[in-house]
Order: C-alpha cells, then structure tokens, then sequence
C-alpha cells in the first residue's frame, strides 16, 4: 500500500528445465535481476517439480492404517531423487521454502499435496475402469435420476457463488468475494475463451453443484467446486467431475488435476472426506516441492511475512 513495490509470484512456475546443471545462473538469478528492477520486494515461486507420489491404492491403504497420521510419513509409489538436489540449490542461492501449511497441508498458496489423474495415452474407457466401483455408480445413480450438467458463462457465476459461500461455511474455509471470480473470467477469457469454464449441475431447474475448469497446455485443472446440501443422494459432484473429465480427454489433457489435498489420514479431520473422494477418481497423490521465497528488501518481506500471519 502507498508504494510502487511488489510481490512477485509465479505460482506453478517458471517453465523452465528445473533439473539443468546451470539452474541458477542460466535461470534463477538473471530472473532475479530483472524482477528486482521491476519493483519487486519479493519473490515467491512454486516449482513444478513432483517429489513424491502415491497410487490410488497406496493412498487407501494409508487411510485404512490406523497407525498412519500423514500421508508424507507413509511409503511412497514413486519418489524423484533430483528433487531433493534442487532444494539444495534453492537453498544455496538464498531461496527459503515456505511452511508447507500447518495441520492440513495446505500453504497460503499453492497446495504442496495434490491429487491427478494421468490422461496421455490413456482412451476414456480406460480412465472410466480407473474410477472405484462407488464413483461408477454414483454417475450412472445421477444420470439415471434427471441430472444435467450444462457449461455456463460470467453472468451464471453468482449462481456458482451462492454454493461456494455455502460449501465455504460447510467445509471450514474463508471464501473469497464473487468479483474476484468475475475479474478471473474476464482476464483468462480474454487470453483464451477455453481457458476457463464454469459448469453446473442441474435437476429439474435447481442448481445443485458448480465447478470451474482451467486449461493450459495440456494441463487441465478442477480449481474451484460447489455443491448444495440440497439432494445430495442425487450425486451431482460426481456428474460434473466425470464431465469435466470427458470434456478434458476430448480437449487432449495430458493430466487432470483436482488440486489441493490435506496429508492428513486422520478419521476426525474435516478434509479427509474431500481426500476420500478424490481418491475414488483412481489417480495419484502426488508431492511437490512447495513454495520458496526470495528476500530483495529483507525489510518488507519481513512486513509480509507479518501481515500473512495475523489474517
């Protein structure tokens, strides 16, 4: 406020060969120099670099286990050993990695925990046999019942917002305000108008859940979802995800990404049902190296830092 300073943040980013000997000169620090003359205080970045994943089933039997009280504390499918070498250069430069997010393993950012479903080289049929026998039944129960999911455009997204402030007040989150979604549309629509979707289920009129889709590249995201507790029995969340996944294999997703999870396994936690439900997709959770900081004025990142803490 009051100053032509900034954070600067690339939230899954840069695109860059994360695993070149020459990491930090080649990339990091001609990056840094620039950023510093733009008026950057601070810098803050989120590689796109997997440490760890876990399969489906290693997930449910980490739930089942009532031993396991983390999902990073259990035995995972696969692990990349190159990850752990870039932190250390992170590390080395200056680059301070963020709390990866108290209890629920989520940071004020990006999720350091999220779960994908592989696409490249995969038909629709195939993806569908991965889906567990509930998830099958469950989109077959809301077809059956009258369930319509239809895409939507800016002026259906105060519908969307009247069922995220009531999955906010159910699920235990701070919601964020309807014009941040609105100047979301408006800018990712205007690069690109697939870039972002908004789509609803239906029954008989009554809007029973909503979810937005993000697409780059061949990456296609589930970024932000809402449902009633109106009619749940009628299974409309899983009518809209199995669209969303039909509509991004169509779009040739190499990956579909339902985001943020909490590494918690504990029966008493509030985000181990989202976790459940995620899992029934028959993806993978997967490990990233979470978000680091850089300090150009250590003074007013400090400031931030302060700020962060009391909200």
């Amino acid at each position: 406020p009051k100053m032509r300073r900034y954070l600067a943040y690339l939230p899954e980013g840069p695109v860059i060969d994360w695993h070149a000997p020459d990491l930090a000169d080649r990339w990091l620090a001609p990056m840094l120099a620039y950023l510093k003359t733009t008026g950057a205080f601070s810098v803050k970045m989120g590689p796109p670099v997997a440490v760890r994943r876990w399969s489906a089933d290693a997930v449910k039997t980490a739930i089942a286990d009532p031993a396991a009280r983390r999902l990073r504390d259990t035995r995972a499918t696969e692990h990349d050993d190159r990850a752990a070498a870039v932190a250390d250069r992170l590390r080395a430069m200056g680059w301070r990695q963020t709390d990866p997010g108290g209890e629920d393993g989520f940071a004020a950012g990006q999720p350091r925990y999220v779960f994908q479903v592989p696409f490249a080289g995969r038909s629709l049929e195939d993806i569908q046999r991965g889906l567990n026998q509930q998830w099958r039944r469950n989109i077959k129960k809301a077809d059956k019942a009258g369930v319509k999911v239809v895409r939507g455009g800016y002026d259906d997204l105060p519908a969307f917002y009247e069922l995220y402030t009531e999955t906010a007040e159910r699920d235990r989150f701070i919601p964020r305000p309807l014009p941040y979604f609105q100047r979301m549309w408006t800018a990712l629509t205007a690069e690109d108008p697939d870039r972002m979707r908004l789509y609803l289920a239906q029954h008989e009129g009554d809007i029973l859940s909503a979810a937005t889709m993000l697409t780059v590249g061949r990456h296609v995201w589930y970024s932000y979802g809402a449902s009633t507790s109106r009619r749940r029995e009628l299974q409309p969340s899983n009518a809209i995800q199995w669209r969303m996944m039909t509509d991004a294999h169509q779009l040739g997703a190499a990956v579909y990404d339902l985001r943020g999870i909490t590494d918690t396994l504990e029966d008493s936690h509030h985000l181990l049902g989202l976790l459940r439900f995620k899992v029934g997709t028959g993806g993978q959770a997967v490990e990233y190296l979470g978000e680091w900081d850089f300090p150009l004025n250590r003074l007013l990142h400090k400031a931030l830092d302060l700020y962060m803490s009391r909200r």
